[in-house]
C-alpha cells in the first residue's frame, strides 16, 4: 500500500509521468535479465507472462527492451488488448510494434511473429493450454511473471493460477535434471501474493528472482512467503528518498550497506591494540556442558573482540580452558553442587567485570537452580555494560520480569529461538508467534530491550519499535551450537564497538552488523560444504571471508 502512495505522489508532487516511472521499472527488469544471462541476450529466448494491469505493463516494456537487445520474446497478455488501458495499454502497444502482424490468435497456426517479439493474448484456460502445446517455444531461458503486482489479495484463480503452476512445474524440473534450465523473474512481487503478507494465499508464482520496485515488500523479506521470491533485488525507479522517508516506515530489510558501515566505523588503525578493540566477558558452560562456551568464546575472539574472557563455573574450568583457542582466557566461578554458577560468584564477578566492554550470559549456563537464576538476575540488574543473553540466560530469566529493562547506556540485548521467546513471553500458545514481527515489537518496546529473534530470516526489533529482517543465512545454519556462535559474534562486536567508538558506539546497528556478517560467514560456509555438512564451527570460521568481502580495504595493512 505505502508504494502505491509512494508511486502516486511521485507522479503529483513531482511531476514524474507514472509512464517514465514504468520505463524505469522495466529498465530494472531488463538489465537483471540480462547480467543473469552474462550480458549476452542475442538469440535468447524469453517469455514474458503479463496481466492487464500496471505489473503487466512493466512486463511489456520489459519485453521490448530485451527485443531491442537481440532477444526473442513471446509475450502474453492474459485478456484482451482492448482490455487494457493508461500506461500499460500504451507498452503493450509499443510491444505489438515488434510483431508485424500484431497480436497472434491463439487458434492461428499459420502466423509467425516476423520481429523480435511474438504477441499472444490469452484469454481462457482452454487459451493457455493450447498455447502451450501448440505455439509458444518448448524452451525458454528466462520466463518473466509480470502477471500480478501489488495489488492482489486473493488466491490467483483460471488461468493465472494455471499459468503459475506451469512456471512451478518448469522450476520443479530443472531442479531435478540438476541443469541450468529456465531463470524465473518475477517483477515487483511473485504473481500470488499478497504483498501486505508473510501468509500464502494461494497458488503462487516461485521465482529465482524478484526484481521490486523502491523497497522490499513484507512478502518479499519475511517467510513464508518469502521463499517465493528468491534473490530479491531492489530497483531505484526514480521515486524521491524524501517521499520514502515520510512513509515512516518501521520495518526494514538490512543491507550489505549497514553491515559494511559498522566494519568501516570500527576499523583496526596502525596505533590500535587489544585494548582498543574491547573485553568480552563471557559467562558459560556448567559441568558437562563445556562446547557452548568454547564455541561461544572462540566466535568472539575470531570476530575481532581484542580479548575474551570466559566465566565458568569452578569444576568446569578446566574442560572450557582446553576447549578455547589459546588466545581465550577463563576465570574460575563459585558453583552449585551440580556445577552450575552461583549466586556465591556475583561479588566476584561484579568487581572481574570492571574490565569488561561486554557481559554476555547464557550459552551451556544451566537454569535448573535458583541459585543460578538469582546470581543471572543479580548480574542483569547490576549491569554497568550492555549485556547480551542467550539460552539458559534466557531461561534463567522466563518469563522476564517486568520491572527489568533495558537502558540506552546499559543496553539489553536477547537473542532468543521460538521456544526461548514463548517462554519468555510467558506462554506456551505457538500462536503467540504467528506474527513475528508483531511480537517481536512489542516485546522489545516493552521491556525496552533490543531483541533478536531467531529463525528464518532471523528479526531485529529495538525499543522504539523498528524491526530489520536479517536477508543472510540458510538453513545450514540450524545446527547444534550455531546460536552459541551467534552470541560469539554479537559480543565481539559489541566489544569492539564499545572499545573503539566508546560513547558514540550504538548497540542497534552494532546487533544488525552482527546477525548479517554471521549470516553471510554461513552462507559462504554453505557454498564451501554444503548445508548439510557445516557445523557451527565452520561459521566462526568464515567470518574472515565474510567481512573482507564487505569491507577489503579496511582489513589491508598499511
Amino acid at each position: 500500500m505505502q508504494m502505491r502512495e509512494i508511486d502516486r505522489l511521485t507522479t503529483e508532487r513531482y511531476g514524474t509521468p507514472s509512464l517514465v516511472l514504468m520505463e524505469n521499472a522495466a529498465a530494472a527488469t531488463a538489465r537483471v535479465v540480462a547480467e543473469r544471462l552474462s550480458g549476452d541476450l542475442s538469440g535468447k529466448s524469453v517469455l514474458v507472462l503479463c496481466g492487464r494491469g500496471n505489473n503487466g505493463g512493466d512486463g511489456a516494456a520489459a519485453a521490448r527492451l530485451l527485443a531491442h537487445a537481440g532477444a526473442r520474446v513471446e509475450l502474453v497478455l492474459f485478456g484482451k488488448l482492448g482490455e487494457t488501458s493508461g500506461d500499460a495499454q500504451t507498452n503493450f502497444e509499443a510491444a505489438t510494434g515488434f510483431a508485424n502482424e500484431g497480436p497472434t490468435a491463439i487458434n492461428d497456426q499459420s502466423s509467425i511473429a516476423t520481429g523480435s517479439i511474438q504477441f499472444f493474448e490469452c484469454k481462457s484456460e482452454d487459451d493457455w493450454r493450447q498455447l502451450v502445446s501448440d505455439q509458444l517455444s518448448t524452451s525458454h531461458d528466462v520466463i518473466i511473471d509480470a502477471m500480478f503486482g501489488t495489488g492482489l489479495t486473493r488466491p490467483l484463480a483460471g488461468v493465472h493460477a494455471e499459468a503459475a503452476k506451469f512456471l512451478n512445474r518448469k522450476r520443479e524440473l530443472r531442479d531435478i535434471r540438476m541443469n541450468p534450465g529456465t531463470l524465473i523473474v518475477s517483477i515487483d512481487i511473485p504473481s500470488g501474493m499478497n504483498s501486505d503478507s508473510a501468509e500464502l494465499i494461494g497458488e503462487a508464482v516461485y521465482a529465482d528472482v524478484t526484481v521490486t520496485m523502491t523497497a522490499p515488500k513484507l512478502a518479499n523479506v519475511l517467510p513464508p512467503a518469502a521463499s517465493y521470491s528468491g534473490k530479491v533485488i531492489v530497483a531505484d525507479i526514480g521515486s524521491p528518498a524524501e517521499l520514502i522517508q515520510a512513509t515512516r516506515a518501521n520495518l526494514f530489510l538490512t543491507e550489505e550497506s549497514d553491515a559494511r558501515h559498522w566494519l568501516i566505523q570500527t576499523r583496526y588503525t596502525p596505533d590500535s591494540y587489544k585494548t582498543t578493540h574491547g573485553h568480552a566477558l563471557i559467562i558459560a558452560g556448567s559441568r558437562g556442558f563445556t562446547g557452548a562456551a568454547a564455541l561461544c568464546a572462540n566466535a568472539a575472539i575470531r570476530s575481532g573482540a581484542g580479548l575474551v574472557t570466559v566465566a565458568t563455573p569452578a569444576s568446569a574450568q578446566p574442560l572450557v580452558a582446553q576447549q578455547v583457542m589459546p588466545e581465550v582466557m577463563t576465570t574460575a566461578l563459585a558453583e552449585t553442587d551440580r556445577g552450575a554458577a552461583s549466586d556465591e560468584a556475583t561479588d566476584y564477578f561484579v568487581k572481574f567485570s570492571e574490565r569488561a566492554n561486554v557481559v554476555a550470559i547464557g550459552p551451556g549456563l544451566s537454569s535448573e537452580d535458583d541459585r543460578t537464576r538469582n546470581f543471572v538476575r543479580a548480574i542483569v540488574e547490576g549491569r554497568h555494560t550492555p549485556v547480551v543473553i542467550d539460552a539458559d540466560g534466557l531461561n534463567c530469566l522466563s518469563p522476564w520480569p517486568d520491572d527489568l529493562l533495558g537502558s540506552r547506556e546499559y543496553p539489553i540485548v536477547l537473542t532468543p529461538h521460538p521456544g526461548e521467546m514463548l517462554r519468555l513471553m510467558g506462554t506456551s500458545d505457538n500462536a503467540a508467534l504467528k506474527d513475528r514481527v508483531s511480537a517481536s515489537r512489542d516485546f522489545a518496546s516493552k521491556h525496552q530491550v533490543i531483541l533478536l529473534l531467531k529463525g528464518t530470516r532471523s528479526l531485529i526489533a529495538s525499543p522504539d519499535g523498528q524491526v530489520f529482517v536479517n536477508p543472510t543465512g540458510n538453513a545450514g545454519l540450524g545446527t547444534a551450537g550455531a546460536g552459541d556462535t551467534l552470541t560469539g559474534v554479537i559480543t565481539g562486536f559489541l566489544a569492539q564497538a564499545y572499545g573503539t567508538l566508546k560513547k558514540d558506539a550504538d548497540a542497534l546497528s552494532t546487533v544488525i552488523a552482527a546477525l548479517y556478517i554471521s549470516g553471510l560467514a554461513g552462507d559462504l560456509a554453505a557454498r564451501e560444504l554444503g548445508m548439510r555438512a557445516m557445523v557451527a564451527s565452520d561459521i566462526r570460521d568464515h567470518l574472515g571471508a565474510a567481512i573482507c568481502s564487505l569491507d577489503p580495504d579496511g582489513e589491508k595493512p598499511l
